[in-house]
């Protein structure tokens, strides 16, 4: 790893070793290196960063705790803490880019802001910073998440947002980025197109990771504070990566900490059944980027699956694909049985209802603290689930529902 991180990735193409880029059609070159020009020259400006400092003291309510899991750790073993980021402002951890974002779009005289949603929580935080700084908001979204996610569409729609019903394909996340992009390519003179993760063509891996590195930065300080070292794991979910890559860049030169990224092992390991990347993709080309990606027998991009809306993705943030190549991040998977095991573990134990993409970090710090009963254990805790109460009970039931179907 290099000493200046930030400063040698991505690089002036961006690139994160191989992969990264932007692979885009000529007119969108253009509106691409605009947005490129203006971060660079914006983001490093005292009036654009005490704005955003403001924002996310006053209004986010950050920084967000880190929490030691008492009960949790005394059942399972080791010493469990989380990162807060449920308590971040609309519930996740997606509002830290999405304010940067929407700060940038106001600087470069934006009217719109076009995204992609999953789960919800990207669309509720772009609709959220859109009524922060007066406007429009067009947030594309799969019928299939639209039915999951029923209560986070709600809360779009209070906020003033258009939500876009996405219907072909598997009518999930991939074909709500297609959807979005489309429609930002017919008004990009107006429009900024807010990437919910650290994926896409450059410059949005390196801003969206840009934005989300307080995370990491604040779980750092306070856990020093908390402990007086280091934890010796620090776990996160991983889809397109952006809540990974925000804990994640504050210990990437800290060789004594184990960093663990976790994807969905989904209902099985056949291809169309999980979202796996890390583990069963190879190299390609989706969205404008390169990464690992998951591939079909054409080597297009395979279908994918997870009880998580946000996590059923098949590519991931090119700098994931570079932390694998380098071994710098272990990359493994959590089914969904585990992840709805661990959704009400962390509800019942410690009165804290996570998100069902959360709940996959969860899941593996459990099995890291049986494994390590004395190593401490620091997770990501992305995004709170009040989004995912009603689709878990209507479809997996509550635990003791669970037990009796098992008895009988």
């Amino acid at each position: 790893m290099s000493e200046n991180y930030f400063k040698t990735y991505p690089n002036e193409t961006g690139y994160f070793g191989n992969y990264g880029g932007a692979f885009l059609p000529p007119h969108l070159e253009k509106e691409m290196k605009k947005i490129t020009d203006a971060y660079y020259s914006i983001s490093k400006s005292h009036k654009f960063i005490s704005e955003l400092r403001s924002i996310r003291k006053h209004y986010q309510g950050r920084p967000t705790p880190v929490y030691y899991c008492g009960r949790l750790s005394n059942k399972y073993g080791g010493r469990i803490y989380l990162k807060r980021e449920d308590l971040n402002h609309s519930g996740a951890h997606k509002l830290n880019h999405c304010m940067g974002e929407a700060l940038l779009a106001k600087y470069m005289g934006k009217k719109k802001l076009i995204a992609e949603t999953g789960a919800g929580q990207h669309g509720v935080a772009l609709a959220t910073a859109a009524a922060y700084f007066g406007l429009e908001c067009e947030i594309h979204m799969g019928e299939v998440d639209i039915k999951k996610e029923h209560p986070n569409v709600v809360r779009m729609e209070i906020l003033g947002a258009k939500v876009v019903p996405v219907s072909h394909g598997l009518k999930t996340l991939k074909e709500a980025v297609d959807s979005a992009f489309d429609a930002y390519v017919q008004d990009s003179e107006n429009s900024l197109y807010c990437i919910g993760s650290v994926v896409g063509p450059h410059p949005f891996p390196m801003m969206v990771r840009d934005f989300q590195h307080v995370v990491g930065v604040e779980a750092r300080e306070q856990f020093m504070e908390m402990t007086g070292e280091l934890p010796d794991k620090v776990v996160a979910c991983v889809g397109g990566g952006s809540n990974a890559m925000g804990l994640f860049s504050a210990f990437l030169e800290d060789d004594e900490c184990e960093i663990y990224g976790v994807e969905p092992a989904g209902r099985s390991l056949n291809l169309g059944d999980h979202a796996a990347t890390m583990t069963f993709g190879k190299p390609g080309v989706i969205h404008g980027f390169k990464c690992y990606l998951l591939q079909d027998e054409n080597g297009d991009p395979a279908p994918v699956y997870s009880v998580a809306s946000g996590l059923d993705y098949p590519g991931v943030g090119p700098e994931h694909s570079m932390l694998k190549d380098l071994k710098k991040v272990k990359y493994d998977m959590i089914n969904d049985e585990e992840t709805i095991d661990a959704f009400y573990e962390l509800s019942r134990m410690e009165g804290i209802i996570p998100a069902l993409e959360s709940a996959h970090a969860v899941a593996y710090a459990i099995k890291l603290a049986q494994k390590y009963p004395r190593k401490s254990i620091l997770v990501n805790l992305s995004g709170r689930g009040d989004k995912d109460i009603d689709f878990v009970v209507d479809t997996f039931g509550l635990p003791e529902d669970r037990k009796k179907a098992e008895k009988q």
